[in-house]
């Protein structure tokens, strides 16, 4: 990609929660944007969405769309990414892809910037977005990845809208008729058979994605495969367990690390302390520590409750707090254009 004043940015899916938070994340940090183009499906097409004081509309995406465009941001399911990415990258276009399509490609660099930038320079066109809950986990560990990471046991807290804005009005949805007093629920969330349906509202549901042969979810082994190919640890261990919970915005996971050696709290705090866009907030005393409320509308990832395993010297425990459509999604997407503007030649 070569140099420029401003560069052309196209959003597909951009009437969606992600791709609306990509277009106020390229205004919020002022990135150099010339013209965009807001892209869906045509049943979208029309929308109106504001940037920078200007309406512009939805277009229904075609090959053409692509012409001119120096950056690509996609965020319409790994079927459109299928179908458009390589139009796009045919046509000019790096696509930053938030869809699940690429991200396991060897061809193709799964980045997320406080980690492994350096992998932005291998790409033929495509560079992937990690899964929402790996990129909060991986910013912690990378932090920490100098105690020598041996064995990371994750149990994570998912929020609705991981699902899309479908789930989050469901759950407000069943929240209202379970407050009246109604009994039925909505169709939106994880069929435990085939004739029945979970509730969310007041309740944990213990999947997230669909179950595989393994007895693992798809999500749960996002978080194995994308952190050793983040970490550029292919035999780190990873033991997941992803939880979805009534929150409307925000995944939390509670993190237990085994290092190599030896480890104490306060060693763990520094790294963290002063880790790139880390915020530490761990002060038992008085009570702080971080939760999915304090985290919405920030970028960067919030921890705490940091603790050593009563029996294991080698263990830290630690809770991670990041909003999953910012920092899980359209920020850290953002984040990776802002890395190849400055890489431009």
């Amino acid at each position: 990609m070569e140099r420029k004043d401003r560069y052309h940015i196209a959003i597909l899916g951009a009437t969606g929660a992600v791709g609306r938070r990509m277009l106020s994340t390229l205004e919020r940090r002022g990135v150099p944007v010339g013209e965009v183009r807001l892209l869906a499906s045509p049943r979208s097409a029309g929308t109106r969405v504001s940037f920078r004081g200007q309406e512009l509309v939805v277009e229904a995406v075609r090959p053409e769309s692509f012409d001119g465009v120096d950056i690509a941001l996609f965020s319409a399911g790994a079927s459109a990414s299928e179908e458009w990415a390589p139009v796009a990258v045919e046509r000019g276009a790096v696509v930053i892809d938030n869809s699940s399509a690429f991200r396991m490609h060897d061809d193709v660099p799964l980045v997320v910037p406080e980690v492994n930038p350096h992998a932005l320079a291998h790409h033929r066109g495509i560079i992937a977005n990690p899964n929402c809950s790996t990129i909060q986990l991986v910013v912690v560990l990378h932090a920490l990845r100098e105690f020598g990471l041996e064995h990371v046991t994750i149990s994570t807290y998912q929020a609705v809208s991981g699902m899309g804005q479908r789930a989050v009005d469901a759950l407000l949805e069943e929240v209202r008729r379970t407050e009246a007093g109604e009994r039925d629920v909505t169709t939106v969330f994880p069929v435990v058979k085939q004739d029945r349906h979970v509730p969310m509202a007041f309740n944990v549901i213990p999947q997230c994605d669909i179950f595989l042969d393994n007895g693992y979810t798809k999500e749960e082994m996002k978080l194995v495969n994308e952190s050793r190919k983040i970490l550029e640890m292919p035999s780190l261990r990873v033991t997941p367990t992803a939880v979805r919970v009534p929150v409307l915005y925000g995944h939390a996971e509670s993190v237990a690390v085994r290092f190599r050696e030896p480890v104490t709290v306060a060693e763990v705090r520094e790294r963290l302390a002063n880790a790139e866009n880390v915020v530490l907030v761990d002060d038992p005393a008085s009570c702080a520590y971080p939760h999915p409320r304090m985290v919405e509308d920030r970028g960067e990832t919030f921890v705490g409750r940091i603790r050593q395993d009563l029996e294991d010297p080698r263990t830290i425990l630690l809770f991670i707090v990041a909003d999953n459509l910012l920092k899980g999604a359209a920020w850290n997407a953002v984040q990776i254009a802002e890395k190849l503007i400055e890489m431009a030649g």
